[in-house]
């Protein structure tokens, strides 16, 4: 079989705005287990929206973009629904990035021989082929944008901002892009294991024999979210999946506390997620325990145990067409730094 035979069904991005979730949503109040606990988080996500004082960060952890999400998430950032995003590496640079260069994920079959993928040059994510020559590319293109700044630290949002301007320099080759609507709107990304994800290879190809090169500063991630934080004073997440984007983003309250400027827990949050307590990994740690961290504000919080390309459009679906969100203040957090 050719490479070709594989990589011809693309993924499409789902579609928010062309449906309707409401009804359903509503329907899921007077229901139980995992239906109800998602009508509750969609009103706290409409309350989080209709509170237009308040700063909203969405955190990405899992092969979201590849799964089809990347054009709701884009949604919130173009429509101000979204002030921050901390994200995984993979989210941002394999996925959303490399669809932005023009290349495509492809549905695909977890019942297949793995050892004849890597023969054809092809990277399976679960029931998802992308093509590891074109990932190459996106991985030789961050170094080339690495070669055009100054050898200095950066902090991932820095960088992912110069994403978004290469982006808009070469043009958009896909109908949305994360980082491309996020350097548009001056929405900040953070991804603090940068590295982890393609972007990994590109800055060790740019920093190998060389004497000065550019560095990510994990550290300045941390204080500028921080210094987001301090900003806005109110601030609501939505998590998509768990991890570092989770406990990155909920540290953020602690380290004003360290400053001497404490500022009050997160006063919303919602958690997609399919962990659980059991088996004692942070991903699946309730948010009712982060308060006991002065984290997460206990009064509008919501753990849906669900996988989120099901539960995040319908999510997104109901707080867009409730319309909480219009007229909420473009922030452009990227503007503080």
């Amino acid at each position: 079989m050719q490479k070709s035979d594989f990589l011809k069904d693309q993924v499409r991005h789902v579609d928010v705005t062309a449906f309707d979730a409401r009804p359903l949503i509503d329907s899921y109040r007077d229901m139980a287990f995992q239906a109800r606990n998602l009508a509750t988080a969609a009103g706290i996500l409409h309350r989080m929206e209709s509170d237009h004082g308040c700063g909203v960060i969405l955190t990405l952890a899992g092969s979201l973009i590849s799964a089809g999400l990347k054009d709701a998430i884009a949604l919130m950032i173009e429509n101000d629904m979204v002030d921050a995003v901390v994200s995984t590496g993979a989210n941002i640079v394999d996925q959303d990035f490399f669809e932005a260069l023009g290349f495509r994920h492809y549905k695909g079959t977890p019942f297949v021989d793995d050892q004849m993928l890597r023969g054809l040059a092809i990277d399976r994510i679960y029931d998802t082929y992308i093509d590891e020559d074109e990932l190459r590319v996106c991985d030789m293109t961050i170094a080339e944008i690495a070669e055009g700044l100054a050898p200095r630290p950066y902090s991932s949002r820095e960088f992912i901002a110069a994403m978004g301007a290469f982006v808009e320099s070469r043009g958009l080759k896909a109908d949305h892009s994360i980082v491309h609507a996020a350097w548009r709107k001056g929405v900040p990304i953070f991804c603090p294991a940068f590295s982890d994800c393609s972007a990994g290879f590109g800055l060790v190809h740019h920093q190998w024999g060389r004497e000065k090169y550019l560095t990510i500063d994990s550290v300045a991630d941390f204080r500028e979210l921080t210094q987001i934080k301090l900003a806005v004073g109110e601030t609501g997440i939505l998590m998509l999946g768990g991890g570092v984007p989770k406990n990155f983003t909920q540290d953020v309250v602690v380290a004003t506390e360290i400053l001497g400027r404490e500022q009050p827990m997160h006063k919303y949050a919602i958690q997609l997620t399919v962990a659980d307590e059991r088996d004692g990994a942070l991903s699946g740690s309730t948010l009712k325990e982060a308060c006991s961290w002065g984290k997460v504000d206990t009064v509008y919080e919501q753990m849906v145990y669900g996988e989120a390309t099901v539960t995040f459009p319908l999510l997104v679906s109901d707080a867009w067409h409730r319309g909480g969100w219009r007229g909420r203040p473009a922030r452009r957090f990227n503007d503080l730094f």
